[in-house]
């Protein structure tokens, strides 16, 4: 794990007292813990994305952050309030979109976001200058009820209602599970608008893929946080010399690279096996030989980049 004085000093904030900063927190749901002593600050207008798989504790520690859970021990605060002491100051001043859609489905759009202007005492007329590039989208079903939206409109919807009043640190808990790629990228382009009104956003994802489109990010496993750095600087630590194999049988593939004794770890990417190569002991000629007396076909392997996804697996082991 990366000790919690690390985790501070490669904070991008320059010297800026931390919007969000956590310490030490800890979780537990029984015997199961779901957070582990996790420490991390996020800089004023950052974007930070906590990266981890389903179940690693990304969604209890928003609602900690959220003070919507109380943490076992340890401390943290947003926009310089106590997550515990001063709940009530947190609330008028975050914005949070959960990972299910939780906007009333018998509402219609427009009703939707009238109800949580009104909650926060404003109107949508006040902070529609925020809003405007993601609202105009739906604009044209505003009279349609919010259950019978596509989910890409329903996460459009949910962002408006989160930013209606306009939050100093807006958390976004997967906002992209379950919508499709088109809507996945037009998101991210929001929120890379969002990040130039100088709001802060923390995002928590499964897509290893949308690791690099964050400032800074925290990689999470079991309620640990195992990295945090910039993506780049993720990838560029990665010591291990790192090979992408295809051929025409990918199951069979897997099971003969895990055999070889010179192939240290080998992972199924997509269309292609990303392998690493314990000490450098051989060639792309001799693993090709090897595949082939195995019986495969049309074997490629090529040198590759380590993307987040292959550091976060050389982590985990």
């Amino acid at each position: 794990m990366l000790h919690s004085s690390e985790s501070h000093s490669e904070s991008s904030a320059e010297g800026l007292q931390p919007i969000v900063h956590c310490q030490s927190i800890d979780k537990s749901y029984g015997q199961v813990k779901a957070l582990q002593n996790v420490s991390f600050d996020v800089a004023p207008g950052e974007l930070f994305g906590i990266i981890g798989p389903d179940g690693a504790g990304k969604t209890t520690l928003f609602r900690i952050l959220t003070t919507l859970l109380l943490p076992v021990s340890g401390s943290a605060t947003v926009d310089g309030f106590d997550v515990v002491k001063d709940f009530k100051a947190i609330r008028k001043r975050v914005g949070y979109m959960p990972g299910r859609f939780s906007l009333y489905q018998d509402l219609t759009v427009e009703e939707n976001l009238n109800f949580f202007a009104s909650v926060f005492n404003t109107t949508i007329e006040e902070n529609y200058d925020l809003i405007k590039d993601i609202y105009q989208q739906i604009e044209p079903f505003r009279t349609r009820r919010a259950g019978a939206l596509s989910g890409g409109m329903k996460q459009k919807l949910a962002l408006s209602c989160a930013l209606i009043h306009r939050p100093s640190v807006l958390f976004l808990d997967e906002p992209t599970t379950g919508v499709d790629p088109v809507s996945r990228k037009e998101f991210w382009e929001m929120l890379k608008k969002l990040k130039q009104e100088g709001i802060t956003m923390l995002v928590s994802t499964p897509y290893m893929d949308e690791a690099s489109l964050c400032d800074r990010i925290a990689l999470i496993n079991n309620g640990k946080i195992l990295k945090i750095d910039t993506p780049s600087h993720i990838m560029e630590q990665f010591a291990k010399i790192l090979w992408t194999v295809q051929s025409k049988d990918m199951h069979r593939l897997l099971h003969d690279l895990r055999a070889n004794p010179f192939v240290e770890s080998c992972f199924a990417f997509g269309d292609k096996h990303h392998i690493t190569i314990n000490n450098g002991q051989l060639t792309i000629d001799n693993l090709a030989t090897y595949l082939s007396d195995k019986g495969h076909s049309d074997v490629i392997i090529q040198s590759a980049k380590a993307t987040v996804e292959d550091c976060f697996m050389e982590m985990l082991r």
